[in-house]
């Protein structure tokens, strides 16, 4: 993208295409999921590597999960295409001056997301039209967005004591804010004239929405910042453009696939670290001892469990999912061995999940690039680039489309 007002239209379609290509080229690197697949194809593939990757202490492990560039130079000599990442991912900085609500007045809004919210603002400026927040929760974005808007502002949310919160909010603080109940995706969707829809971090088939239907009735301006792609009622995703969609060589990518592209995210607190740990070593010591038990090699899915489980130990986490699966586990069965094995394929799985975490930005570029070939299809001008800086939030990609 350039720090023009609009992008190039055969720019970013050039750029969609090398993107499409270069992840067609290593499809067998980053679509299997290690956590599922124990050996994946490319292990065989590429032996070195994949002993190299293994052999990491905990210590390079830490380091490759931040500092991507390195890995890119670690993994370059068995992958050497991966040299060109970096040029595949040049987007401009759109943000501005962070001009976040107040904190006196940032009620019921993490620290986190008010400054977000700012950068957000700030990459918006100057605004002309009336400001509809899709998906706003309490509202914090319009009552953000409220301190440059020329008018009212108005927010769509579908569960009604967010949108209770939000206007009490906004009337305590005397923010000219009003939500409305409204479920986006209701086909009965009565449409506004002359929004500027604004969404940040509206999930999947939310900020599809959104995209078709501002388009579709003319808005003049539609700014999001999309975010969990893979939420979707639709088994396969498929491009929005009819460009990608015509030359595209991802055909048909599941569900599984484009959740790669949201699988970064900001360090958590280590409470919160430590819990996931331990809940995906049981999931895979389950899953070893399924395959085990019902003598067949492949993954068997468990449901989220209640946290009053991780209280109970690993045998009962075994005996749940055996219960909710229907399988019934052997009375000798030796669950200090089943753990063991799970605190080692869960080293693993993290040393594989290195490989894959190279692409997840490459993907979620992909996938917005689509968006903005077909708002350009739809007779918009696109910009397209970053609001903030990664440890503010991974999902820091804007589209800013607009009709002349």
């Amino acid at each position: 993208m350039t720090d023009s007002p609009a992008s190039d239209a055969t720019g970013e379609f050039v750029r969609w295409q090398a993107l499409d290509q270069w992840l067609a080229i290593h499809s067998d690197v980053w679509r299997p999921a290690p956590f599922a697949t124990p050996e994946p194809a490319w292990t065989h593939r590429y032996p070195e590597m994949t002993g190299y990757l293994e052999a990491l202490d905990d210590d390079a492990v830490n380091r490759f999960e931040s500092d991507t560039s390195a890995l890119v130079a670690a993994l370059a000599r068995w992958l050497p295409d991966l040299a060109i990442r970096n040029d595949l991912l040049q987007l401009s900085a759109l943000g501005g001056e962070p001009c976040p609500l107040p904190e006196v007045s940032a009620v019921d809004m993490p620290g986190r997301k008010r400054e977000q919210a700012g950068a957000f603002t700030a990459a918006l400026g100057p605004l002309k039209h009336p400001v509809l927040d899709w998906c706003c929760g309490k509202g914090h974005l319009a009552r953000t967005l409220a301190q440059l808007a020329p008018s009212a502002l108005e927010g769509y949310e579908w569960n009604r004591q967010l949108v209770a919160d939000g206007n009490a909010l906004a009337q305590r603080y005397g923010d000219p804010v009003t939500l409305y109940t409204q479920d986006v995706l209701d086909n009965a969707l009565s449409w506004p004239a002359r929004r500027h829809a604004v969404a940040l971090h509206a999930c999947g088939d939310l900020h599809r929405r959104l995209i078709k239907g501002a388009s579709k009735h003319r808005w003049p301006r539609v700014s999001i910042s999309p975010c969990c792609f893979h939420l979707t009622q639709n088994t396969n995703y498929q491009p929005l453009s009819r460009r990608a969609r015509e030359h595209g060589i991802n055909a048909a990518l599941s569900r599984q696939d484009i959740r790669l592209a949201v699988r970064e995210t900001v360090t958590a607190p280590a409470r919160v670290r430590r819990q996931t740990e331990v809940s995906q070593v049981w999931r895979l010591g389950f899953d070893a001892l399924q395959r085990a038990v019902r003598g067949v090699n492949d993954y068997l899915p468990v449901p989220p469990h209640s946290p009053a489980l991780n209280e109970a130990g690993f045998e009962a986490f075994c005996r749940w999912a055996a219960a909710k699966k229907r399988i019934v586990l052997p009375d000798d069965a030796d669950f200090g061995y089943w753990l063991a094995l799970g605190e080692q394929r869960q080293g693993q799985v993290r040393r594989h999940e290195l490989l894959r975490h190279l692409f997840r930005r490459p993907l979620e570029v992909w996938m917005v690039l689509d968006y903005a070939l077909y708002f350009e299809e739809q007779g918009y001008r696109v910009r397209l680039g970053t609001f903030c800086q990664r440890e503010l939030t991974p999902r820091n990609l804007l589209l800013d489309a607009t009709l002349d």
